[in-house]
């Protein structure tokens, strides 16, 4: 090919290509929808998708093709929510409004055509699951730098709903108003985590006196920062894009690593995809005993079972104890070895969910 337009005949005769090739799987992906609701099969199968990823990853690495990992994984994914809005239209449940970092996050997940419901804490958001009106929900369950997100926790604590997925994404934070001057600024909006991730620059430029007010999401922080010139936001710059309100800094985060995990959660069980990590409620009897956490944690040691996570919170529970463990660990609860140790805890354990571990 030696001219654009030879280049551009050649590109439209692949795009042909490819949309035969889409409509075939489509075709085969609406058998599938119909074998599922035959078998009662869930529609969202992360390890699966992950499988498919890792594959189509090696394969290209084979054939030298110019496309890297974050490519194959962002046309794939998009694909893949089509494809399950073809099987079985769902509605996801995010800690929204719009254009917040949760919203971000089930997009590049659940893909642009689904169905989403933005509700306003993440208390309405696992209500919204445990009665049926959402089949999905998407929240934040920990910051790498803010640490966990408390009232996750607390709901997963009590809630029938499991983890079938999580996620891991960079968050970028941007500080957006209306004023002219950053002295016209009278107070800055944004989620309570939001303050604590961009600590260093509210101090550089002098905000550290300026009113700040804890809204529920960073979107709601630019919405409200866009109805008044003398407010600013800290949020996400497509938050600020979409509310239009200028952009005035970005990346103003004080970790250049600044990530979030994010869980999917639902209401069924992932099969063992070799790959899995799991999550647990441990309230302990003997809590209040010296060692009593490390016995436990003993019988996982022996197995030579991972952990990735221990947090401690203080539990509200009526029945005498005082506080719970969050665990995290690599395993499904279904192998012979886990098990064994749940069986033998099984009333001091509650299991959250298994599911494909991330990429952090």
């Amino acid at each position: 090919m030696k001219t654009l337009d030879e280049c551009r005949v050649a590109i439209d005769a692949l795009d042909n290509e490819m949309l035969e090739l889409l409509n075939k799987r489509m075709s085969v992906v609406e058998r599938v929808g119909e074998i599922k609701k035959e078998t009662g099969g869930a529609i969202y199968r992360p390890e699966r998708e992950k499988a498919i990823i890792e594959r189509l990853y090696r394969l290209n690495e084979e054939q030298k093709g110019l496309l890297n990992k974050s490519a194959i994984e962002a046309i794939f994914l998009e694909i893949f929510a089509v494809a399950r809005n073809l099987e079985l239209p769902e509605r996801i449940a995010y800690l929204g409004p719009e254009g917040s970092f949760t919203h971000q996050a089930a997009e590049s997940r659940f893909g642009a055509m689904s169905d989403y419901l933005s509700l306003n804490s993440i208390a309405s958001v696992f209500k919204t699951l445990e009665s049926k009106r959402a089949k999905f929900a998407v929240v934040p369950i920990e910051n790498s730098r803010d640490g966990i997100v408390g009232e996750t926790l607390d709901l997963l604590a009590k809630s029938s709903v499991k983890i079938v997925a999580e996620l891991y994404m960079p968050i970028h934070i941007s500080f957006a108003t209306k004023a002219q001057k950053l002295e016209d600024i009278t107070k800055i909006y944004s989620k309570d985590k939001g303050f604590g991730q961009c600590r260093e620059f509210l101090s550089e430029h002098g905000f550290v006196d300026v009113e700040q007010i804890p809204v529920e999401s960073t979107a709601k922080a630019a919405i409200l920062a866009a109805q008044d010139k003398n407010a600013a936001a800290i949020c996400s710059h497509i938050a600020a894009k979409l509310y239009g309100v200028p952009t005035f800094f970005a990346n103003i985060e004080d970790s250049v690593d600044n990530t979030t995990r994010f869980v999917i959660l639902s209401d069924f069980k992932n099969a063992i995809s070799g790959e899995d990590k799991t999550s647990i409620l441990v309230r302990l009897k003997d809590a209040v005993e010296a060692g009593s956490l490390v016995h436990f944690l003993q019988d996982f040691d022996r197995e030579n079972i991972n952990l990735s996570k221990i947090e401690s919170r203080p539990s509200r529970d009526k029945d005498g104890f005082g506080y719970w463990f969050y665990i995290d660990f690599y395993g499904h609860i279904d192998e012979k070895r886990i098990q064994e140790i749940v069986q033998k805890h099984a009333e001091e354990v509650t299991w959250l969910g298994s599911y494909v571990k991330g990429e952090d």
